[in-house]
């Protein structure tokens, strides 16, 4: 009798076709960033505005600039836009490089359109390098905090011992009280130390632990610094360090940057704090890798998604800022030409003269705008929880 095989299950179709096509992540940003209409219309005008910034540096530095945008023709003061120059009262090499003055002049005759150009890489300028410096502190501070939390690391031995040196220096330079007060704060904090040794206590007295507060852990101290620099306004803050320091480009780019790191040190921080307790992390602790390598080999890399929403966000604020700080008089210093001091000459002018105010104040509020929607497409962009719905 012969005996019929039983059919074979049907072979599983692999068809390259079929599967769904593996995008690496920088693809897969860039598809759900031009789905995101909002935020790729950010990312251009963003483009736009580097574009123009990169021309306004080329053409309105160095010894002769082709748009001199210092140039005084007091003759020509307050021509409206795109009016053409009186060839007849002007001197000679005074007349704009373009032929006509395309957003006008102010009260001294000089070329709006040139000043705005200078004006957009000044901001560009202080946005950035405003940002990285925030960004920088905030990285640090916040990983340390993140990653070591209550272990004190001799933090309060290192603070000791600079404010035991510090102590006779601030004596001899006719500070003898804020000597005292240093040396005062070394002394109370080793014999903390020393009696927390002694006593082996895990709790001190809330009044010996206030008075040694430098003593708490890496994070407790970073914690109670963000918590002070938040007591500040920040604007009034960097208004009241700016009025005392001479008006410097590079101060106004620090100061900034010194004032506005509490955000981000926060962001890391809370990042630090879940990713320290997955386990690549108790895998590079196993194989005795050393702190610093796990924080910004394995760690440091998993925590920037927030800290790129937060610079977005943060350049837009740093030139609104500088904006600000340049109505108010107390900002870039001339003969530079920024879009704040551009609209605080216009102020006088605004009923004869109104493309002084409008010029300024509609590219700051078309740039701010990209940028506050480019941060939070990107935001989106980046949330797991979100990315999965697109």
């Amino acid at each position: 009798m012969k005996t019929i095989p039983s059919p074979s299950p049907p072979e599983p179709i692999l068809d390259a076709d079929l599967m769904p096509p593996s995008r690496s992540p920088w693809s897969e940003t860039w598809r759900l960033l031009r789905k995101n209409r909002m935020a790729f219309s950010g990312l251009l005008i963003f483009a736009v505005f580097f574009v123009i910034a990169l021309a306004g540096m080329l053409l309105t530095s160095g010894g002769s600039p082709v748009l001199d945008p210092a140039q005084v023709r007091l003759q020509e003061k307050l021509r409206p836009p795109l009016s053409a120059p009186n060839q007849e009262t002007m001197a000679a090499g005074h007349a704009p490089a373009l032929g006509r003055y395309l957003l006008g002049t102010d009260d001294l005759g000089r070329d709006v359109f040139a000043r705005m150009l200078q004006g957009a890489w000044v901001s560009l300028t202080v946005g950035f390098v405003a940002v990285g410096i925030s960004v920088a502190i905030g990285i640090l501070l916040g990983g340390l905090a993140g990653y070591y939390g209550q272990q004190s690391l001799q933090v309060g031995h290192m603070l000791f011992w600079s404010l035991a040196i510090a102590a006779p220096i601030l004596a001899l330079a006719s500070k003898p009280l804020a000597g005292m007060v240093a040396a005062a704060v070394a002394v109370a904090g080793w014999l903390f130390y020393a009696w927390r040794r002694r006593s082996k206590a895990a709790h001190p007295p809330l009044w010996l632990r206030w008075l040694t507060w430098p003593a708490m852990g890496v994070d407790a101290l970073v914690m109670r610094a963000v918590d002070i620099m938040l007591c500040f306004p920040s604007f009034f803050l960097i208004l009241t360090v700016v009025a005392l320091l001479p008006p410097s480009l590079y101060k106004i780019m620090v100061v900034i940057g010194l004032t506005s790191w509490m955000g981000t040190t926060r962001l890391v921080r809370a990042e630090f704090l879940s990713l320290r307790e997955q386990d690549f992390v108790a895998a590079a602790r196993a194989l005795g890798l050393s702190n610093l390598r796990i924080i910004f080999r394995h760690i440091m890399p998993n925590a920037l998604a927030p800290v790129l929403v937060s610079a977005t966000l943060g350049i837009a604020s740093a030139m609104l800022t500088e904006a600000g700080l340049s109505f108010l008089g107390f900002g870039v210093p001339p003969p530079h030409a920024t879009w704040g001091n551009i609209l605080s000459d216009g102020k006088d002018f605004i009923f004869d003269a109104p493309w002084l105010t409008f010029a300024p104040g509609i590219v700051i509020l078309i740039v701010l705008l990209a940028f506050n929607l480019f941060g939070e497409g990107l935001r989106d962009i980046l949330n797991p929880k979100l990315r999965e719905r697109n």
